[in-house]
């Protein structure tokens, strides 16, 4: 239901006006969860995000690393990316869903930031494990979800998007314990340090879990070497 949603109403430009927030606590959210991976990039990576939307993350990092690839599965938020990232000749958007990953190439580095892991049901063993497969000896994986300490911000973000029409109304009776839902059938999960733990563990590799920005909430996997 989820990965219908966000094909069939968040995409293109409804995802443009999703980021285009007034709330200057988003914004340094935002920022603060491509800062940190930026700053833990050499330059010479090789990068696949998933669930890349129209390519907002992807442009960001694009002058960070060798190259840098974003899948989503909204036809709309593909076409639109090929505009957006025009002047990013080491960055692009292909279509795919994350539960089928056709990649034959490994990769240095794989994002799923942004609260992805509520959008893509990403925390799976199966899952997770293809991930791993797909980077290469020393490469890592970074997962993000959103602090506790941000829920405030979070549920005045998601009232500014339904004042702006890209939701249904928040149901105030259910919206709670980290859970925002909505009344047109929309739901927004997060993950606690401890989740992120147990997905961790799940990897079978080393694993950190580091709160960022009193926003952010990362787990970075290491695939050993």
């Amino acid at each position: 239901m989820q990965n219908n949603y966000y094909a069939q109403k968040l995409n293109s430009q409804s995802l443009f006006k999703v980021y285009d927030t007034n709330i200057s606590r988003v914004k340094q959210y935002l920022a603060a969860e491509i800062s940190f991976v930026r700053e833990h990039l050499a330059g010479n990576e090789k990068i696949l995000e998933l669930g890349a939307g129209y390519g907002r993350i992807v442009r960001e990092l694009a002058g960070s690393c060798k190259s840098i690839v974003g899948i989503d599965i909204s036809n709309e938020s593909v076409e639109l990316s090929k505009e957006y990232l025009k002047n990013s000749p080491n960055a692009e958007i292909k279509i795919m869903d994350v539960n089928n990953l056709t990649f034959e190439e490994k990769f240095d580095v794989i994002l799923c930031l942004q609260n992805g892991l509520s959008a893509m049901k990403v925390p799976s063993q199966p899952l997770i494990k293809k991930i791993m497969e797909m980077i290469v000896n020393g490469g890592k994986a970074y997962f993000s979800t959103y602090s506790e300490k941000f829920w405030e911000h979070r549920v005045m973000w998601f009232q500014e998007q339904i004042a702006k029409g890209l939701l249904g109304e928040l149901d105030l009776d259910k919206t709670k314990d980290g859970i925002i839902i909505c009344k047109d059938g929309f739901k927004a999960i997060f993950h606690t340090p401890d989740d992120l733990k147990r997905i961790g563990e799940l990897s079978g590799y080393e694993y950190q879990v580091q709160e960022i920005d009193e926003s952010s909430v990362f787990l970075i996997i290491t695939k050993d070497k």
